[in-house]
């Protein structure tokens, strides 16, 4: 078998599985609507935004919800569990898994940025948990910023059994981390959680397992996308970050920064400059080309596109190149400097440190 061929094998082979699901209807994949703010409380909820799957483009609509009392931000149905494993099928893992693998191993840079951002608060721990690890690339770079730190991942997924054989962490946990929590209690210098939370179900079960993870005296690393970002408004449902479906909570950083003293933490550094990804305007070109062409083959799709579709799908792409570069440009080279100044960061980063 080629390689050129394994991936339309692949598909055609995992094609009746997923019309199975979608032909049992999408209603199971969501839980019902809320009618208050799962961070405060408040009734006081309107619509934020709504829009579809817009990277991997399975079937579905999705609501975003904003609470007028505490500015939180939650998806409205949320998914049910069933949901939770539909549209997480093969975007990690499965198909996705070689894509976003190279994705993630390629940030070299962004990772040791992120390791650096402990050092003026404890510049030789002993142990660091990274909470949603993934394939482990970050604790892979971080060691070349910490070389006496050990790095254990956690992770739902199989990746952190991956990161664990090729090396990358020393201890792979795989499973839910509040459920984890015991056993890990007081192990770890650092717990770091990066673009995690706001996959969670429930974000405060998650900051308290955290809390239970930490040594006293040991810190909590967190960086999470900023809702409160202007890019969110300006560029609507083709911000990068609402990443509908997988993203349930999006948390000011007043709200989160408040949590994390009820808990017993204080800040000691917030950044929002540092964890910018200069993204966002390629990212909103590439969502809208991919939207407007037509379909590449995805189990998902009835049936493979022909070869008129696949080759109008190219035109389009090859013809949407100048804007992609445009917005490349734009967004390393006018707006990274100065998207702090101009609110315009699309994530935030606390580190805290447990009292």
């Amino acid at each position: 078998m080629s390689d050129e061929t394994k991936p339309t094998e692949r598909i055609a082979a995992l094609r009746p599985g997923y019309q199975a699901d979608l032909a049992a209807g999408l209603d199971r994949f969501f839980e019902p609507r809320r009618t208050t703010c799962p961070w405060c409380g408040s009734d006081r909820l309107t619509t934020r935004l709504r829009t579809t799957d817009l990277l991997q483009h399975k079937p579905g609509r999705f609501v975003l919800d904003r609470c007028e009392g505490c500015g939180h931000t939650f998806q409205n149905p949320r998914l049910s569990p069933e949901g939770l494993e539909f549209y997480y099928r093969d975007f990690y893992d499965g198909l996705g898994e070689k894509k976003l693998g190279d994705t993630f191993g390629g940030r070299t840079g962004m990772y040791r940025g992120r390791a650096e951002s402990m050092l003026p608060h404890d510049p030789e721990p002993k142990t660091w948990l990274d909470v949603g690890t993934g394939h482990g690339h970050f604790c892979a770079a971080a060691r070349e910023v910490l070389p006496g730190t050990t790095f254990d991942g956690l992770d739902f997924t199989d990746g952190v059994e991956l990161a664990e054989r090729e090396g990358r962490v020393e201890r792979g946990h795989r499973g839910s981390f509040p459920e984890l929590a015991p056993e890990l209690a007081g192990r770890y210098d650092v717990v770091s959680m990066f673009h995690y939370l706001e996959h969670s179900t429930d974000p405060d079960r998650e900051l308290r397992a955290a809390k239970e993870a930490v040594r006293p005296g040991g810190h909590l690393l967190i960086e999470v996308p900023d809702p409160q970002s202007r890019y969110a408004r300006l560029l609507g449902r083709w911000w990068l970050p609402w990443l509908q479906p997988q993203h349930l909570h999006f948390v000011p950083v007043a709200n989160l920064r408040e949590r994390l003293a009820d808990l017993g933490f204080t800040v000691v550094a917030e950044q929002h400059a540092e964890p910018h990804d200069p993204v966002d305007l390629l990212a909103a070109v590439w969502l809208a080309l991919d939207h407007m062409a037509p379909r590449d083959d995805a189990p998902w799709l009835p049936e493979p596109p022909n070869a008129l579709r696949r080759t109008l799908r190219g035109a389009l792409l090859v013809a949407g190149i100048p804007a992609l570069i445009a917005g490349t440009l734009l967004d390393r080279f006018a707006v990274r400097p100065l998207s702090h100044r101009l609110g315009v960061s699309n994530a935030y980063r606390l580190v805290a440190r447990r009292d």
